[in-house]
């Protein structure tokens, strides 16, 4: 066989082989109207309608109705999708997370998820953003169907953004390309570790300077944006310009009482419109503070040990019932650092705090409807109501209970997801080899 025609065959079979593990096509635009009826649909919003009619056309939900008492004319929709026994829920949403900035921890080359230096407000995580990640087919998988995308690192870390998980490159899926600033309180003292575990806690020498140049940096952008024509443009405060006006927000990695008291201090020392806390395993206990200031929360991982020896054991999973019942606007965030594949059991994390104090609704809720208003884009996301975005998808189960929760449908915008993934093949590829098939 000719040689050039040898290695040309070997390398389609190659490919052929590889087939089966690639990303799904992103789905294409939505052209016929879809109706889904029967289902019993957790609208996002604290509202159930156990028969309920949901339609949609060009990406829009234009009818949320109980079917029960709707009187359609069989022409209304082109396309029906029988629900009857099924859950129609909100498109869940990932809150700060690295999803699509890292694929393989192990590999540095993967990793795109920080910056070299301290003070770096103007790294945009969103032109970042991996659109052929094999991960994100396997969040759709659990429901997961948009995510708030953050930097890492430093003291500022960057801008995030808020994209959709389906689409050819970023441009296709960035939702809100410049959603906030994010940033982490300096430490006082850090933990350490050994080989037998935590070690003790050591003082962070650089904290008097870590804060100085933080209030410096703070106060020449808020100068900055104090000036219609700059005479020189200066990047890294353009990029701060948007959260003295309120159109982006604040993020502040905090945990401690004595973080989040100090960064609700320097955020309306300098005017900033809109903060947010990531992590606040302390928050509970400063209520009062956070509501006069209307301060928001991600909360940190709901599955994890308390953060005190004398914490109560399970304080991580009503965290969420206590910010609740104080009227704190909360959502939950899933992943530790470079932990972003947790976020596929973002919902397993919301039914836990169902199971500490909160409704299923209102769990729900930390997922949907609460992000999306902490993000800022309430309006066109994050529940099942008419003139939103048709994100949204069909369990067969419980979606808050990892052992009944199955997807068959999702849809972003109007668009129907392919919901094959590479884990699933690989589960069918060993099921064949060693299961029954």
């Amino acid at each position: 066989m000719n040689p050039l025609l040898k290695h040309t065959t070997a390398a389609l079979l190659f490919c052929t082989g590889l087939l089966p593990a690639q990303n799904p096509y992103p789905a294409p635009a939505q052209t016929k109207s879809i109706l889904i009826t029967g289902g019993t649909a957790h609208l996002g919003n604290g509202q159930v309608i156990q028969n309920a009619a949901i339609g949609f056309r060009k990406g829009k939900i234009d009818l949320v109705a109980d079917a029960s008492i709707l009187k359609l004319a069989k022409d209304a929709y082109d396309t029906i999708i029988d629900a009857t026994g099924k859950q129609i829920y909100p498109g869940l949403i990932a809150a700060s997370t690295t999803l699509g900035l890292i694929e393989i921890e192990s590999v540095r080359a993967t990793i795109d998820s920080r910056e070299t230096g301290s003070m770096n407000p103007n790294v945009r995580a969103g032109i970042s953003f991996n659109s052929d990640s094999k991960i994100l087919p396997t969040m759709r998988t659990n429901g997961v169907l948009m995510a708030q995308v953050a930097p890492q690192g430093g003291i500022i870390a960057g801008t995030s953004a808020v994209l959709t998980l389906d689409g050819w490159n970023w441009e296709d899926m960035a939702y809100k390309l410049n959603d906030g600033v994010f940033m982490s309180w300096p430490k006082q003292s850090a933990r350490t570790w050994t080989d037998d575990g935590p070690g003790p806690l050591v003082a962070n020498t650089d904290f008097g300077k870590q804060v100085t140049d933080l209030n410096k940096f703070f106060a020449d952008a808020k100068a900055y944006a104090e000036t219609d024509k700059p005479e020189e443009k200066n990047l890294r405060f353009e990029a701060m310009r948007n959260l003295f006006t309120g159109t982006e927000n604040l993020y502040v990695h905090a945990n401690s009482v004595k973080e989040i008291t100090e960064t609700v201090d320097f955020a309306k020392r300098y005017g900033v419109k809109h903060l947010s806390i990531v992590g606040g395993i302390d928050s509970w206990m400063v209520t009062p503070l956070l509501k006069t200031n209307n301060v928001s929360i991600i909360f940190g991982r709901v599955h994890s040990l308390p953060d005190k020896n004398d914490d109560d054991v399970d304080l991580p999973f009503k965290t969420p019932y206590l910010l609740h019942q104080a009227g704190i606007l909360y959502c939950l965030n899933q992943e530790g650092d470079q932990e972003y594949h947790q976020n596929r059991n973002l919902a397993f994390n919301a039914g836990t705090t169902a199971a500490y104090g909160l409704s299923k609704e209102e769990a729900l809720m930390s997922i949907t409807l609460n992000a999306a208003k902490i993000m800022g884009i309430d309006k066109t996301t994050g529940s099942i109501e008419t003139g939103k975005d048709a994100t949204l998808f069909i369990s067969s189960g419980d979606a808050l209970d990892m052992r009944t929760n199955h997807v068959e449908f999702a849809f972003i915008q109007g668009r129907k997801l392919d919901m094959y993934n590479e884990q699933q093949a690989l589960y069918e590829r060993y099921e064949r080899k060693y299961g029954q098939k």
